[in-house]
């Protein structure tokens, strides 16, 4: 996982996701860096869009919270006005009752 986190962290840094930076990058954690693992997580990531695959793989996950958390907030202003309306009208009897 470490290896891919190094990528990640070479793309967003604007760095070219290879084999020598790949392997300054798990150096610097204090890992021993594993040559195998690196050349196979670079050959399989060659033609890829590391942007458009971080999009599609997050849509997914922002998409589900947005449709079903919608509906919670709506209720939640709904009894806050309910609780307002009797806090007003509670404290306009209290207040009625000293003056009248």
């Amino acid at each position: 996982m470490n290896y891919i986190y190094g990528a990640l962290l070479l793309h967003s840094a604007g760095k070219p996701v290879d084999e020598s930076g790949l392997k300054a990058v798990i150096s610097a954690t204090g890992e021993a860096a594993n040559e195998a693992q690196i050349k196979a997580l670079v050959a399989a990531l060659d033609g890829v869009n590391i942007e458009e695959a971080i999009s599609k793989a997050a849509m997914p996950v922002a998409a589900a919270p947005a449709a079903g958390g919608e509906a919670k907030p709506e209720k939640k202003e709904e009894k806050k006005e309910e609780d307002t309306e009797k806090k007003a009208e509670e404290a306009a009897a209290g207040l009625g009752a000293l003056f009248g």
